[in-house]
Formats: C-alpha cells, sequence, structure tokens
C-alpha cells in the first residue's frame, strides 16, 4: 500500500502482488491445511495446487482490499502528504485495519479452496455447496483476526524494521535491499505464530462443512485444546512459517517494484 497511490492504482498493485505470492508458493499453502486437519500429504503437484483458482481470486483481492484501505488511512493519517512520517503504532493500526476489512471477502474463497483441498472439484461446484447463510462465512472470526494481524505483519512491520535497521545500523544495512532479509523474517514470525491458533480454528472449521467433529469457533478450539493442547494449535505452523517468510520478502519487494513500474509518475517528488 502506498499514500502515494490513489485507491485504483493501490488496487491493481495489490492484485498483481497477491495473485503472484499464491503461484509462486501454494505448495506451502496446501501442506499446511493438510497438516492442521490431519489429513495425508500428497506430492503431486495436481493435488497440491488443488483450489488454486479459487486462492488466486482469494489473495489478489484480499491484497487489493488491503492495499486500498491501508493506503486511504494512511493518505487520512498523512493529511495527505506521501512524504509526511507516521509513528509506527499508526503504521500498525493501518495494517491490521486494511486486514479485518478484507476477511469479508477472503472468508468464503478460503472456504472454497479448502473443501477443494479436501474433496476436489471446480470452483463452481464448491461454491454452489457453501453457498447458503449457515456456510458461506464459516470461521470468519478466525478469518478476521487472522488476516487483521497478517497484513500488519506483510504491510507495517517490515518498513519499520527496515526503517528501524537503516536508521540505527546504518554501516551494516545502508540499502533497502540488506534490511529486506531480516525484516521479512520479522515480519513472517509476527504474522505466522501470532495468527497461528487463530488460522488452525478456522482451517479445521472450513475443512469440516458438516460438523462431524468441529462446530463453532469456541467449540473447535475446546476441541484442538482437548486432543492435543497448545500444540494442537500449532499444527502446520513450519509449512506457514516458511510460507509466510517467503511470502512477506516477496510481497515487500513487489509492492517496491510494480507500483513505480506501473505508475512512474505518482514517485516523483
Amino acid at each position: 500500500m502506498s499514500a502515494r497511490l490513489n485507491e485504483f492504482q493501490n488496487a491493481t498493485v495489490g492484485m498483481s502482488v497477491g495473485m503472484t505470492e499464491v503461484l509462486l508458493l501454494q505448495p506451502f499453502n496446501y501442506a499446511k491445511n493438510m497438516t492442521q486437519q490431519q489429513q495425508p500429504i500428497s506430492l503431486n503437484p495436481a493435488t497440491m495446487y488443488r483450489g488454486v483458482s479459487a486462492n488466486c481470486v482469494n489473495m489478489g483481492s484480499c491484497t487489493m482490499i488491503q492495499f486500498v484501505v491501508g493506503g486511504k488511512l494512511q493518505s487520512i493519517l498523512k493529511g495527505g502528504d506521501p512524504n509526511q512520517k507516521i509513528a509506527p503504532l499508526q503504521e500498525m493500526a493501518c495494517g491490521m485495519g486494511a486486514g479485518l476489512t478484507s476477511a469479508l471477502v477472503g472468508g468464503p474463497l478460503e472456504l472454497i479452496m479448502i473443501q477443494q483441498q479436501r474433496k476436489g472439484g471446480s470452483s463452481l461446484s464448491t461454491f454452489k455447496t457453501i453457498a447458503t447463510p449457515e456456510l458461506f462465512y464459516r470461521g470468519l472470526m478466525g478469518m478476521a483476526v487472522r488476516e487483521a494481524l497478517w497484513t500488519c505483519g506483510y504491510l507495517s512491520i517490515p518498513p519499520i524494521v527496515r526503517g528501524y535497521l537503516m536508521t540505527n545500523y546504518a554501516e551494516t544495512f545502508d540499502s533497502n535491499e540488506k534490511a529486506r532479509i531480516p525484516a521479512s523474517l520479522l515480519g513472517g514470525l509476527f504474522a505466522c505464530y501470532l495468527t497461528q491458533p487463530f488460522d488452525t480454528v478456522k482451517t479445521c472449521m472450513q475443512g469440516d462443512i458438516e460438523k462431524q467433529m468441529y462446530g463453532s469457533f469456541t467449540q473447535t478450539a475446546k476441541k484442538l485444546y482437548g486432543d492435543s493442547g497448545i500444540p494442537g494449535f500449532y499444527r502446520g505452523a513450519t509449512f506457514r512459517y516458511g510460507r509466510m517468510v517467503c511470502a512477506v520478502f516477496i510481497m515487500d519487494s513487489l509492492k517496491e517494484l510494480i507500483g513505480p513500474l506501473l505508475y512512474p509518475s505518482a514517485y516523483q517528488d
């Protein structure tokens, strides 16, 4: 997201960044989802990329919304001056607000992907199955909390960390590129381990739309804790952290590359 770009420009940059990340890292997402639901993992690429269309629409549209909402919030806080600095907590609040908003779109799309990963079938047939008032927003609470913290982790944390390193350790980190790797590791760590319990509850709920094992958000959390204790909430965390570190690095790099590439006039001071 950028306060330099208008809503449409932030939307196109966000859509491009989100879809690229999904196409590159879908196998991590598949392995994480299967591990959380205690299902076997297939190494067949066709199986690993089940639901990738729904996930591309999910991440593309969610990232688009996050860039638009986050950029708008930043613009408001900066008083319309893109060169104005805002406090780190304000930066994080922009990311969290953007993530919460995007959950309304991402929840149903992720439900379609998870159902396809478990059962196969087309996106259209799966949509018809879940298009009921009872199922459409199943797992929304977990999705909302996860997206708020994840968006903060990839949109807000890396610029804060990069700025801190380049200011306080200028001899070591004398460019964005050098500071990007530790910023990605910290952003991925923040985004993964704070959100993992909410993501696990959401994934189990969305994988079991028949409610044979998992009922409401609270019932699912109690079931996971009763079966496995705290570690039960961190099933698939290794796959998810691997994906998130790569995703934060890719998305942090692409948002700085694609914006000036598509809209160079917006970055001319």
